[in-house]
């Protein structure tokens, strides 16, 4: 019922045209040749963080520095359109566009095995207030109407604010983040992907790895739209 009238939202608000060309859409917020722009990841990526690799087998830099995170399964290279896509739904409070999102994310992990549950990367008080939604939660419960894994939105908090890790140098997010989740409850055992829009430096999703795997948890997936790859 929920996605029929955030559907039936972005049908008003874009007129039945592609959200990035103008052009005429089918169904959905794409046109057919916009959805076949956009940059799906398909190609060998190291299995620990979703960069590329050669025949898919873990990178040096995990193998160097493993992180606390088990996987990462990324849907799309974050590069024009779906960097567009991103910004608006991001911070252009383009809500509409949580459903291609997450339907987008869905069709990526389908062949992946299900996690016990979905969590949001959470975001501070004050960025909740600016943007005034999570646009991790906003993805994450769309991704657990479509495949049925179920959501624990509260079982990892902030701790602490930080700065915006998009305002700081790459050397310094590590740092940034350092110590600023808590995990709520006992995760015992449990295997949990965690969900998020975009995926960087991972120091973010590497801190709430750490945190759920405190609690208990036996694995850490990252579920992410998104993710930046290095320049060529």
């Amino acid at each position: 019922m929920l996605d029929r009238a955030v559907h039936s939202l972005g049908e008003w608000l874009f007129g039945g045209s592609c959200f990035l060309c103008r052009g005429p859409a089918r169904s959905g917020l794409l046109c057919v040749g916009c959805d076949a722009d956009l940059p799906r990841l398909s190609g060998a990526c190291c299995p620990r963080c979703a960069l590329p690799a050669p025949s898919s087998m873990v990178c040096g830099r995990c193998l160097a520095k493993p992180p606390r995170f088990d996987a990462t399964v990324a849907a799309l290279a974050y590069a024009f359109p779906a960097d567009a896509l991103l910004h608006a739904f991001k911070f252009g409070g383009e809500l509409a566009l949580a459903p291609l999102l997450a339907s987008l994310l869905a069709e990526r992990v389908a062949a992946t095995p299900p996690p016990d549950y979905l969590i949001p990367v959470p975001i501070s008080a004050g960025r909740l207030r600016e943007r005034g939604h999570n646009q991790a939660l906003e993805i994450a419960r769309r991704v657990s109407a479509d495949t049925g894994i179920a959501l624990a939105g509260q079982a990892c908090t902030r701790s602490r604010e930080t700065p915006p890790q998009t305002d700081l140098p790459w050397a310094e997010r590590v740092t940034n983040v350092r110590g600023a989740f808590a995990a709520a409850g006992d995760w015992s055992g449990a295997t949990i992907a965690v969900v998020d829009d975009v995926m960087t430096t991972g120091a973010t999703l590497d801190e709430v790895a750490g945190a759920l795997k405190r609690a208990g948890a036996a694995r850490v997936i990252n579920w992410i739209v998104a993710r930046t790859l290095p320049p060529h």
